[in-house]
């Protein structure tokens, strides 16, 4: 078997605030062929985040060392804080074999793909935007000026979906939709023939 097809499909995740992002993810996650990369932020902790678990929290100095010593695979400044992606624990997964997610922003994303091209985009959205100012409302844990500028980067940022392979709608109530939607996206990539160029040659061994 190539060293292409024992190596994991690498899967960017981007929504704006409010798409259910996590709620998929972690979702996605009980399958066993995929492995969560844990970003960086300089951003406080939500309640009941967990550092290592959720995001490794950093404070602006030392994420900013990192990037100094290019041990970050992306990273960019979103509402005032930075978001990355650790370069070595990406390679060490798609060495493995697993599938690796990566939840991250459109910067990061357009980052993502310039190194790795084979990289699969996904935009997960709301159904509206209606429907994600209602949920951003409903969570209780952002100040009003917190609301609106996530609302305003959903509007700078949008418009780059059509840079992405796929976009997803999280319904409410439907989250098995999503994620489904997600693993049939992956099977297929899979399956491409880009990732399978010695089909042929397999197939008479």
């Amino acid at each position: 078997m190539s060293e292409a097809r024992n190596r994991g499909l690498l899967v960017v995740v981007s929504g704006p605030a409010g798409s259910g992002k996590g709620t998929v993810l972690t979702e996605l996650m009980r399958d066993g062929g995929y492995r969560y990369s844990v970003s960086a932020t300089t951003r406080a902790p939500r309640p009941g985040e967990v550092d290592g678990v959720n995001y490794h929290f950093l404070t602006r100095e030392a994420f900013e060392a990192r990037i100094a010593a290019g041990e970050m695979l992306e990273y960019t400044e979103y509402c005032g804080n930075y978001y990355g992606t650790p370069k070595r624990e990406a390679e060490e997964v798609l060495q493995s074999g697993c599938n690796l997610l990566l939840e991250i922003e459109v910067d990061g994303a357009a980052n993502v793909k310039r190194k790795y091209p084979d990289a699969v985009l996904i935009m997960l959205l709301p159904p509206s935007f209606a429907v994600q100012e209602q949920r951003l409302r409903g969570r209780g844990t952002e100040t009003e000026e917190k609301i609106l500028a996530r609302l305003a980067q959903t509007r700078e940022e949008l418009p780059h979906v059509v840079e992405y392979d796929y976009v997803i709608y999280n319904h409410d109530g439907r989250v098995d939709e999503a994620v489904a939607d997600i693993r049939a996206i992956v099977r297929a990539e899979r399956a491409a023939l880009c990732r399978n160029k010695d089909a042929a040659t397999r197939y008479f061994q």
